[in-house]
């Protein structure tokens, strides 16, 4: 995975790159770890989807949030997992995955589950409004699309935040709400380009289907939610303290590391 250019021989050798370089570094030693994460993932999320296509096959917006608390039990989990490996990835943690997985899924179900269930209900209501408005016998208003994907946008954002404080730390819910809202404040250009990644990326995906079907399976979730908490890390890092803690707590867990331009 080296994107057509040689692979860099000094990967996680005790100096650690910045910018393009550093996302090669990483994707280059963990692109298969994360497809796998990705695809459990994204077969946990088959639920939710088969509840959308009949909400809005049905036109029912009740089915739509039944849909997202159902489906956001089982894709919450792997959501969860797929945050803590790439989090795992990001501070050179290269653990086998499947090893990460189990460890994540036990020690984050609660909290996954229920940030599952409020996600997938967002998002629910989300794409039952774009499928109503896409199809509908009468053109949106700009306005109507505006305050759409604002709203995607912003959802996005705080979820980007939200889901690695989830995974890596006990918090009181207050607490949690409090950092991400601070953290935004402060990062809003690394947070907010994320976001919009998301969001445009997911746009395609919809409007495009079916042909983007085929697209889905090898990039699913993974890639784009890995691009997202890449653009945050170094600031995430060192807000919260994320790698002097876990070295801390488990010295032999990381390396003494630099970083260089």
């Amino acid at each position: 995975m080296g994107l057509f250019f040689p692979q860099d021989e000094k990967r996680f050798t005790g100096v650690r790159s910045l910018g393009f370089a550093r996302y090669r570094e990483v994707l280059e030693g963990s692109w298969k770890a994360l497809f796998l994460v990705g695809f459990v993932s994204l077969i946990l999320f088959v639920p939710f989807a088969g509840g959308m296509v009949y909400a809005v096959l049905s036109k029912s917006a009740l089915i739509a949030i039944v849909s997202g608390v159902v489906g956001g039990v089982f894709a919450g989990p792997g959501l969860g997992c797929l945050y803590d490996l790439i989090l795992r990835r990001l501070r050179n943690d290269m653990s086998d995955w499947w090893t990460c997985w189990k460890k994540a899924f036990r020690q984050n179900l609660v909290i996954s589950i229920l940030t599952g269930m409020v996600q997938c209900v967002f998002m629910g209501l989300v794409v039952f409004s774009g499928a109503l408005m896409l199809w509908g016998a009468t053109a949106p208003s700009l306005g109507t699309i505006a305050i759409l994907l604002v709203g995607s946008i912003f959802l996005a954002a705080i979820l980007t935040v939200w889901w690695p404080q989830a995974v890596l730390f006990t918090q009181k819910l207050g607490i949690r709400l409090k950092n991400t809202l601070f953290f935004i404040l402060f990062h809003p250009g690394r947070v907010f380009g994320g976001a919009v990644l998301q969001v445009v990326y997911w746009l395609i995906m919809f409007l495009f289907l079916p042909w983007t079907a085929f697209v889905v399976p090898i990039l699913g979730d993974w890639y784009i939610v890995f691009l997202a908490v890449f653009f945050i890390y170094r600031p995430l890092n060192k807000d919260f303290k994320v790698e002097e803690q876990i070295r801390a707590a488990f010295p032999d867990n990381l390396p003494e590391e630099e970083y260089i331009p």
